[in-house]
Protein backbone atom coordinates (compact mmCIF):
# COMPACT_ATOMS: atom_id res chain seq x y z
CA UNK A 1 0.00 0.00 0.00
CA UNK A 2 2.94 2.30 1.16
CA UNK A 3 4.43 1.39 -2.35
CA UNK A 4 1.18 2.39 -4.75
CA UNK A 5 1.01 5.90 -2.44
CA UNK A 6 4.72 6.76 -3.38
CA UNK A 7 3.88 5.45 -6.96
CA UNK A 8 0.88 7.56 -7.77
CA UNK A 9 2.50 10.99 -5.85
CA UNK A 10 5.35 10.32 -8.31
CA UNK A 11 3.50 10.14 -11.21
CA UNK A 12 1.95 13.15 -10.36
CA UNK A 13 4.97 14.85 -9.58
CA UNK A 14 6.41 13.73 -13.06
CA UNK A 15 2.97 14.98 -14.64
CA UNK A 16 3.58 18.26 -13.34
CA UNK A 17 7.04 18.60 -13.54
CA UNK A 18 6.74 18.47 -17.64
CA UNK A 19 3.46 20.59 -17.27
CA UNK A 20 5.54 23.43 -15.88
CA UNK A 21 7.95 22.98 -18.54
CA UNK A 22 6.10 24.36 -20.95
CA UNK A 23 4.49 26.95 -19.07
CA UNK A 24 7.86 28.14 -17.71
CA UNK A 25 9.53 27.78 -21.20
CA UNK A 26 6.58 29.66 -22.76
CA UNK A 27 6.17 32.52 -19.98
CA UNK A 28 9.70 33.51 -20.05
CA UNK A 29 9.70 33.15 -24.23
CA UNK A 30 9.86 37.26 -25.16
CA UNK A 31 12.18 37.93 -22.58
CA UNK A 32 14.58 34.49 -23.80
CA UNK A 33 14.13 35.27 -26.91
CA UNK A 34 15.69 39.02 -26.51
CA UNK A 35 18.62 38.17 -24.45
CA UNK A 36 20.32 34.76 -23.33
CA UNK A 37 20.08 36.52 -19.71
CA UNK A 38 16.39 35.51 -20.44
CA UNK A 39 16.85 32.16 -21.21
CA UNK A 40 19.27 31.40 -18.15
CA UNK A 41 16.37 33.28 -15.95
CA UNK A 42 13.92 30.43 -17.12
CA UNK A 43 16.67 27.69 -17.15
CA UNK A 44 17.02 28.39 -13.38
CA UNK A 45 13.97 28.94 -12.69
CA UNK A 46 12.37 25.49 -13.76
CA UNK A 47 15.56 23.82 -11.59
CA UNK A 48 13.97 25.80 -8.63
CA UNK A 49 10.42 24.99 -9.30
CA UNK A 50 11.72 21.30 -9.49
CA UNK A 51 13.48 20.83 -6.85
CA UNK A 52 10.78 22.55 -4.50
CA UNK A 53 7.87 20.52 -5.37
CA UNK A 54 9.79 17.06 -5.57
CA UNK A 55 10.21 18.32 -1.80
CA UNK A 56 6.41 18.05 -0.70
CA UNK A 57 5.09 16.02 -2.92
CA UNK A 58 7.46 13.39 -3.12
CA UNK A 59 9.57 13.80 0.02
CA UNK A 60 12.52 14.02 -1.70
CA UNK A 61 15.15 16.63 -1.05
CA UNK A 62 17.92 17.99 -2.75
CA UNK A 63 21.52 19.43 -1.06
CA UNK A 64 24.41 21.02 -2.76
CA UNK A 65 27.51 20.48 -0.88
CA UNK A 66 31.30 21.72 -1.46
CA UNK A 67 31.68 24.98 -3.18
CA UNK A 68 30.05 25.53 -6.48
CA UNK A 69 32.27 27.46 -9.01
CA UNK A 70 31.80 30.76 -10.14
CA UNK A 71 34.56 31.27 -12.17
CA UNK A 72 35.48 29.80 -16.17
CA UNK A 73 36.13 26.29 -15.20
CA UNK A 74 35.43 22.48 -16.92
CA UNK A 75 32.85 21.12 -14.42
CA UNK A 76 32.99 16.85 -15.10
CA UNK A 77 30.33 15.29 -13.82
CA UNK A 78 29.05 11.50 -12.72
CA UNK A 79 25.55 11.44 -14.34
CA UNK A 80 22.54 9.49 -13.12
CA UNK A 81 19.69 11.21 -13.88
CA UNK A 82 17.93 14.10 -14.83
CA UNK A 83 17.88 15.56 -11.71
CA UNK A 84 21.55 15.94 -11.44
CA UNK A 85 21.41 18.00 -14.55
CA UNK A 86 19.10 20.49 -12.81
CA UNK A 87 20.63 20.68 -9.04
CA UNK A 88 24.04 21.04 -11.09
CA UNK A 89 23.04 23.96 -13.51
CA UNK A 90 20.73 25.49 -10.68
CA UNK A 91 24.28 26.25 -8.93
CA UNK A 92 26.56 27.60 -10.79
CA UNK A 93 26.10 31.39 -12.04
CA UNK A 94 26.66 30.21 -15.62
CA UNK A 95 26.25 26.58 -16.67
CA UNK A 96 26.52 25.19 -20.29
CA UNK A 97 26.53 21.59 -21.19
CA UNK A 98 27.63 19.54 -24.08
CA UNK A 99 24.69 18.10 -25.04
CA UNK A 100 23.08 15.53 -27.48
CA UNK A 101 22.62 17.19 -30.69
CA UNK A 102 19.03 15.28 -30.97
CA UNK A 103 18.11 17.30 -27.63
CA UNK A 104 18.42 20.60 -30.15
CA UNK A 105 14.72 19.57 -31.39
CA UNK A 106 12.84 18.54 -27.87
CA UNK A 107 10.78 21.10 -27.14
CA UNK A 108 11.64 23.85 -25.01
CA UNK A 109 14.85 22.25 -23.80
CA UNK A 110 16.52 22.23 -27.06
CA UNK A 111 15.29 25.96 -27.79
CA UNK A 112 17.01 27.35 -24.28
CA UNK A 113 19.63 24.81 -24.20
CA UNK A 114 21.36 26.77 -27.52
CA UNK A 115 20.11 30.19 -26.14
CA UNK A 116 22.25 29.52 -22.80
CA UNK A 117 25.18 28.40 -24.73
CA UNK A 118 24.79 24.55 -24.62
CA UNK A 119 27.36 23.25 -27.25
CA UNK A 120 25.21 20.47 -29.11
CA UNK A 121 28.03 17.48 -29.88
CA UNK A 122 26.79 14.60 -32.68
CA UNK A 123 26.91 10.96 -31.84
CA UNK A 124 30.11 9.38 -33.14
CA UNK A 125 31.56 12.74 -34.08
CA UNK A 126 32.70 14.18 -30.79
CA UNK A 127 36.12 14.47 -31.31
CA UNK A 128 35.05 16.99 -34.47
CA UNK A 129 32.77 18.81 -32.13
CA UNK A 130 35.29 18.94 -28.94
CA UNK A 131 37.91 20.39 -31.46
CA UNK A 132 35.33 22.86 -33.00
CA UNK A 133 34.11 23.98 -29.69
CA UNK A 134 37.96 24.59 -28.44
CA UNK A 135 38.30 26.98 -31.15
CA UNK A 136 35.69 28.61 -30.67
CA UNK A 137 36.31 29.54 -27.16
CA UNK A 138 40.29 30.32 -28.72
CA UNK A 139 37.98 32.69 -30.89
CA UNK A 140 36.17 34.32 -28.02
CA UNK A 141 32.35 33.17 -29.59
CA UNK A 142 31.27 30.95 -26.39
CA UNK A 143 29.77 32.68 -23.72
CA UNK A 144 32.32 32.84 -21.00
CA UNK A 145 30.52 29.90 -17.54
CA UNK A 146 30.82 26.80 -16.38
CA UNK A 147 31.16 24.36 -19.03
CA UNK A 148 29.63 21.18 -17.86
CA UNK A 149 30.56 17.64 -19.21
CA UNK A 150 29.35 14.30 -18.24
CA UNK A 151 32.61 12.05 -18.37
CA UNK A 152 30.94 9.22 -19.03
CA UNK A 153 29.29 10.30 -21.26
CA UNK A 154 25.63 8.92 -20.48
CA UNK A 155 23.15 8.60 -17.21
CA UNK A 156 24.88 5.95 -15.35
CA UNK A 157 22.73 3.65 -13.14
CA UNK A 158 23.96 3.79 -9.09
CA UNK A 159 26.36 0.63 -8.98
CA UNK A 160 27.13 -0.08 -12.89
CA UNK A 161 30.72 0.63 -14.00
CA UNK A 162 31.36 2.62 -17.23
CA UNK A 163 34.78 4.19 -18.38
CA UNK A 164 35.47 7.65 -18.89
CA UNK A 165 35.54 9.54 -21.92
CA UNK A 166 38.96 10.56 -23.21
CA UNK A 167 36.50 13.46 -24.79
CA UNK A 168 36.76 15.38 -20.86
CA UNK A 169 40.25 15.08 -20.72
CA UNK A 170 41.04 16.58 -24.38
CA UNK A 171 38.76 19.95 -23.25
CA UNK A 172 41.15 19.73 -19.60
CA UNK A 173 44.17 19.63 -21.68
CA UNK A 174 43.20 22.02 -24.53
CA UNK A 175 41.09 24.75 -22.09
CA UNK A 176 44.13 25.30 -19.85
CA UNK A 177 41.23 25.66 -16.84
CA UNK A 178 40.99 24.10 -13.74
CA UNK A 179 38.27 21.03 -13.90
CA UNK A 180 35.80 20.91 -10.57
CA UNK A 181 34.59 17.09 -9.88
CA UNK A 182 31.02 16.32 -9.19
CA UNK A 183 30.01 13.40 -7.49
CA UNK A 184 26.14 12.15 -7.06
CA UNK A 185 23.92 9.89 -5.31
CA UNK A 186 20.47 11.41 -7.65
CA UNK A 187 20.12 7.67 -9.60
CA UNK A 188 18.85 5.96 -5.76
CA UNK A 189 15.76 8.02 -5.90
CA UNK A 190 15.25 9.17 -9.30
CA UNK A 191 16.12 6.78 -11.82
CA UNK A 192 17.45 6.85 -14.94
CA UNK A 193 13.88 5.58 -16.44
CA UNK A 194 10.68 4.87 -14.85
CA UNK A 195 7.95 7.09 -12.58
CA UNK A 196 8.87 5.96 -9.16
CA UNK A 197 11.06 8.50 -6.96
CA UNK A 198 12.07 7.27 -3.86
CA UNK A 199 12.05 9.79 -0.65
CA UNK A 200 15.42 10.66 0.84
CA UNK A 201 17.91 13.68 0.37
CA UNK A 202 19.73 13.23 -2.85
CA UNK A 203 22.99 14.89 -3.36
CA UNK A 204 25.50 17.03 -5.81
CA UNK A 205 29.00 17.97 -4.08
CA UNK A 206 31.52 19.73 -5.93
CA UNK A 207 34.89 18.42 -5.26
CA UNK A 208 38.31 20.27 -4.91
CA UNK A 209 39.33 21.38 -8.48
CA UNK A 210 42.22 19.82 -10.43
CA UNK A 211 44.54 21.96 -11.23
CA UNK A 212 45.54 22.54 -15.01
CA UNK A 213 49.12 20.94 -16.07
CA UNK A 214 48.25 17.21 -15.81
CA UNK A 215 48.49 14.92 -18.85
CA UNK A 216 45.54 13.39 -19.87
CA UNK A 217 45.99 9.89 -19.14
CA UNK A 218 46.78 11.07 -15.03
CA UNK A 219 44.24 13.60 -15.55
CA UNK A 220 41.27 10.97 -16.61
CA UNK A 221 42.70 8.69 -14.04
CA UNK A 222 42.06 11.31 -11.14
CA UNK A 223 38.90 12.50 -12.49
CA UNK A 224 37.43 8.62 -12.01
CA UNK A 225 39.06 7.88 -8.88
CA UNK A 226 37.45 11.21 -7.41
CA UNK A 227 34.66 11.39 -8.62
CA UNK A 228 33.56 7.49 -8.24
CA UNK A 229 35.27 7.56 -4.57
CA UNK A 230 32.63 10.21 -3.49
CA UNK A 231 29.63 8.95 -5.29
CA UNK A 232 30.25 5.17 -3.78
CA UNK A 233 30.13 7.29 -0.48
CA UNK A 234 27.06 9.60 -0.93
CA UNK A 235 25.71 6.52 -2.29
CA UNK A 236 26.25 4.02 0.92
CA UNK A 237 24.81 7.62 2.73
CA UNK A 238 21.54 7.22 1.15
CA UNK A 239 21.17 3.49 2.11
CA UNK A 240 22.56 2.00 -1.48
CA UNK A 241 24.38 -1.29 -1.17
CA UNK A 242 27.64 -1.36 -3.53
Amino acid sequence: MKFAVQWMRSLVFVCQMYVMLAVIGIGFLPWAVLSARGARAACKSYCRWVCWSAGWMVGLRTEVRGTPPTQEVLVAAKHQSFLDILMIFGAVPAGKFIMKRELIWTPVVGQYGLRIGCVPVDRGKRGAAIRKMVADVARGLARPGQLIIYAQGTRVAPGVKRPYKIGTAVLYEELVQPCVPVATNVGVFWPRRGIYRRPGVAVVEFLPEIAPGLDKTSFLARLEEEVETASDRLMREAGFTL
